[in-house]
């Protein structure tokens, strides 16, 4: 789109990407949209939306979540990225200024240095989140972007913020920050889905009925008592302590949610029934040696099964859930895989104990 256009033409423009915006319920395409809907309408090579991932102990990353360009479909890095395969936060000292100052910048780069004519000026925009992930729009052209042109998209920017914080706030659990309950269905169908052709395999479906993602259900063990003893005050900074512990457990793409109470459920992605014992064992063992304040010891059991091709999500949990009822019931503390439990004949059914509730 030119800059010389009609003002009426530029302002149902952006308001016609307004509306794409605000129609879009998926948090992942959000970013997308935003990286096609400012492409659009600046005279650009390319515009990147770029967020911070990671751990809050200066070891971050920037994730790429949609970079648009001319001509080219829109792009982003997957979800599940190796975290260390990501460039860290000071390998673009410009994105970094930005996050920090909250203003704009703009920068031509090195002629030297330059691989795309097309690219030779950067403009960098903060993302400003309450919740969610930190970042960055950058904007790359091959001549300085004019500040006109730039303040409806700082505009426009403000209204996605505002609609991102909307947003989360809907999707996350009001006192831990963990995904909520209405969220989980959606992903969990998501990754239930039937496989794709593996190119690897002459384009032929996958013959395996497992999604390579496994299912784990916590329980806080005799949290009834903590609430009796300490109060729900402590009740729930235990809660928000164990949300804690979750997220610097797992890695950022794993899904973790609250379910209500004391109740967590962790989707993780990847790997074996070792790999993922290995996952939860390593949260069980971080939450039993984290010293609580006036509770002081604080522990979990979890259930978890590996997700199967059409799985719903209620028969997932049920598995998963029959592995927490068992570890309840052979002292706690402990994590338990379904299928090692019908393997070793513990189990023998599929039925779940629904219903089921733990007297203190």
């Amino acid at each position: 789109m030119e800059h010389d256009a009609e003002p009426s033409t530029l302002v149902g423009d952006h308001i016609s990407h307004l509306a794409a915006l605000t129609a879009q319920r998926d948090r992942e395409m959000l970013d997308v949209s935003l990286a096609q809907g400012v492409l659009e309408l600046l005279s650009a090579s390319s515009v990147g939306v770029y967020r911070l991932v990671g751990p809050d102990d200066g070891a971050q990353r920037w994730l790429c979540c949609g970079l648009a360009r001319r001509g080219e479909l829109t792009v982003s890095d997957p979800p599940w990225v190796d975290l260390d395969s990501l460039p860290v936060v000071s390998a673009f000292p410009l994105r970094q200024l930005v996050l920090d100052s909250r203003l704009l910048e703009q920068a031509e780069l090195p002629t030297a240095s330059l691989i795309d004519p097309t690219q030779r000026f950067v403009t960098v925009l903060p993302l400003m989140v309450e919740l969610g992930l930190p970042g960055v729009l950058e904007v790359m052209s091959d001549k300085p972007l004019a500040m006109e042109s730039l303040k409806p998209i700082q505009t426009l920017l403000k209204v996605f913020a505002n609609f991102q914080n909307l947003l989360e706030s809907s999707q996350r659990d009001s006192l831990t920050g963990l995904l909520n309950r209405q969220t989980f269905d959606a992903t969990f169908l998501k990754a239930s889905m039937p496989s794709q052709p593996d190119p690897g395999h002459n384009g032929e479906r996958r013959s395996s009925p497992a999604t390579g993602y496994w299912l784990g259900v916590v329980d806080i063990d005799l949290f009834k008592l903590v609430n009796d003893r300490f109060g729900h005050l402590i009740g729930d900074e235990v809660l928000v302590l164990v949300a804690r512990i979750m997220r610097q457990s797992f890695r950022h793409y794993d899904r973790l949610y609250r379910f209500g109470g004391e109740e967590f459920v962790v989707l993780l992605r990847g790997g074996t029934e070792d790999d993922a014992q290995q996952a939860y064992e390593r949260f069980r063992r971080n939450v039993e040696t984290y010293v609580f304040p006036q509770v002081n010891k604080v522990t979990i059991s979890l259930g978890f099964t590996e997700v199967m091709h059409n799985d719903t999500p209620s028969v997932a949990f049920s598995r998963a859930d029959q592995g927490v009822y068992q570890a309840t019931h052979q002292g706690r503390n402990q994590v338990l895989c379904y299928e090692a439990l019908v393997r070793d004949g513990v189990l023998k059914t599929e039925a779940a104990h629904v219903g089921d509730v733990e007297l203190f």
